[in-house]
């Protein structure tokens, strides 16, 4: 049915009122509205039914052709906009009037009209009447806008609440259609410490109703906000910002990595810090679909810095922190691993996400053989297909470099094969030592894993030999052929002396050889090599992973005794390098 009209008498008498009003600016317009304050109300409880009843902003104004000049004077006159009820209920009117998608050029203008409205009604623009009247009325600037804006977020709070209301009833407004209103309207407030609370209850609104959007433009200014930290979010209202907004949660995780590759003398305790600080793993054990996007950006990082330590670190760490914020979750919560990791080989998954605290130390090395030899079939594949030229090269290629990327995930199972290679009387090593390898040379174009594998052989043999000879402590003779593999080596492929280091700290750390002497070994090859940050990198990571439990030792005291003994060697030889920059080695970066 057409609603009737609103009584012509009474929409005269208020179009005059309105106007003798003015702004408020002489003690008889105060006094008159003061009079008149509760049947202005009545009269804008009607209006606002009206509004709200009609499909659109356009057949508003046509209806009511009066009503923009109408609200307009209203919204002007500080001494309306100071009383609560008269002050809400121009707010509904004007919430009413707010097109989601405007279909004109009357619309647009509209919405831009009242966006200028609010911003003037709850921010400490200058206004010279409302400046006379709380000079008038004794109240502080600074206090009446904050009544206002408080108003203000009260009302779009009780709005955005209120469930989808429009079930079939095209005459209806869709309550819903506030939401995206309500959204755009807090963009100038975004930094506002008391819109907090609407910020938070518009990013968590299930999008229960195709209507129930937020708009570009308030996601837009809440990313830069937070990003230039001049918002305050609770947790779970950031982790709600990356669900709407995948800018926001790209922009994130770029800070995050970053501030890791620009910070690279950070000990792997503090990245762990950063990490859980940074709120991303939380948010991706809570939403898988977040998960993705993260684990797409490391994908796409790595593969243009597979040789980057710094970079695989941050890839541990974050898939660490990940898995404990994923364990910590309600079992109908939990969503399983394959969806997290749906381009990972399934075969490879659930072993290598298995941590080595999770079964008998006894059962490591034949995990770990299983896990080379698995790998190793994939590679072969890979090399078949490169070599009869098949169309399946391609897949091969794929599921190689995914297995690889769990693989740097996953960078516990690597620590521990080196633990053991690092441990005396080691039987059938030849699978180890090829993971090891494996993880620093992934492929054999370019890197040439074959010949990194011969010399990973080589240096894990002399280091053998060094454990059993008559000699102690070894003499720098016996240690240059550790230091040639550690050296990059003319017309030879690139080497990354990541892995060879690692055997070396493994076997100063964890074999029976007198720590006098693994000293003398270390201090030596690192000295002569000029890897003494890359040796502080390795024992530190070697640190970490036992502290966290992630791998362990059956003489946990002893092991970390030697670890703070080397780790003291060489912060000594820094400090005696740094007292001799002319004569300071050239060091590899990580």
């Amino acid at each position: 049915m057409t609603e009737p009209l609103l009584d012509v008498q009474e929409k005269q008498f208020w179009l005059e009122k309105v106007m003798a009003w003015g702004q408020a600016d002489s003690s008889d317009s105060q006094k008159d509205i003061s009079l008149h304050l509760r049947r202005l109300s009545s009269y804008l409880q009607q209006l606002l039914t009206h509004i709200n009843n009609m499909s659109s902003t356009t057949e508003s104004m046509k209806r009511l052709p009066f009503l923009g000049q109408f609200l307009g004077r209203l919204c002007w006159n500080a001494y309306v906009t100071a009383d609560d009820t008269s002050r809400g209920l121009l707010f509904q009117c004007l919430w009413g009037l707010y097109s989601q998608h405007p279909s004109n050029a009357l619309e647009t203008k509209a919405n831009q009209w009242i966006r200028n409205v609010l911003r003037q009604l709850a921010t400490e623009e200058d206004d010279a009447v409302a400046q006379a009247l709380m000079k008038h009325l004794g109240v502080p600037s600074k206090e009446y806008h904050l009544k206002v804006l408080r108003k203000m977020v009260a009302l779009l709070q009780e709005k955005v609440g209120k469930s989808c209301s429009a079930l079939g009833d095209i005459n209806h407004r869709c309550s819903c259609d506030s939401i995206l209103a309500t959204s755009e309207a807090c963009v100038p407030l975004v930094t506002c410490p008391e819109a907090g609370p609407l910020i938070g209850l518009l990013l968590q609104q299930p999008g229960t109703c195709v209507k129930a959007a937020l708009s570009e433009n308030f996601l837009d200014a809440l990313t830069s906000a937070y990003s230039s930290h001049g918002l305050l979010l609770e947790e779970q209202a950031v982790v709600s910002l990356w669900c709407h907004s995948l800018s926001s949660l790209e922009e994130a995780v770029l800070s995050l990595l970053q501030s890791v590759l620009t910070n690279t003398g950070s000990t792997q305790h503090k990245l762990e810090q950063q990490v859980s600080q940074s709120l991303l793993p939380k948010a991706c054990a809570q939403h898988y679909s977040i998960f993705l996007v993260v684990n797409d950006i490391f994908r796409s990082t790595l593969k243009h810095a597979e040789g980057n330590e710094c970079v695989k670190s941050l890839i541990q760490t974050f898939t660490c922190c990940f898995l404990k914020e994923k364990a910590l979750l309600q079992p109908q919560m939990c969503v399983p691993l394959k969806v997290f990791f749906p381009q990972t080989p399934r075969s490879l998954l659930i072993p290598l996400l298995t941590l080595p605290s999770e079964m008998p130390q006894e059962a490591w090395q034949h995990h770990l053989n299983w896990l080379s030899s698995s790998l190793q079939r994939l590679t072969e594949e890979e090399e078949e297909g490169d070599e009869n030229g098949s169309n399946s090269t391609s897949r091969g290629h794929h599921k190689v470099f995914e297995s690889w990327f769990l693989l740097v995930q996953c960078g516990h199972w690597v620590q521990v094969a080196v633990q053991l290679l690092g441990t005396k009387g080691l039987e059938n090593c030849g699978p180890l030592l090829w993971l090891l390898t494996f993880y620093y040379h992934p492929t054999n174009r370019g890197h040439q894993r074959a010949v990194q594998l011969v010399r990973t052989k080589e240096a894990w043999n002399h280091l053998r030999s060094l454990l059993s000879a008559s000699a102690h402590p070894p003499s720098v003779d016996l240690l240059q052929p550790l230091v040639t593999l550690l050296s990059p080596q003319p017309q030879q492929p690139s080497a990354s002396p990541l892995s060879i280091l690692s055997l070396l700290v493994n076997v100063a750390v964890f074999s029976q050889q007198p720590l006098s002497e693994s000293t003398h070994i270390l201090q030596t090859v690192v000295d002569r090599s000029g890897l003494l940050q890359e040796a502080a990198y390795v024992l530190s990571s070697l640190e970490l992973r036992l502290n966290a439990g992630s791998c362990s030792s059956s003489n946990t005291n002893r092991v970390h005794v030697r670890i703070k003994a080397l780790q003291n060697t060489l912060t000594h030889m820094n400090a005696a390098w740094s007292m001799e920059p002319c004569c300071e080695p050239d060091a590899h970066t990580l």
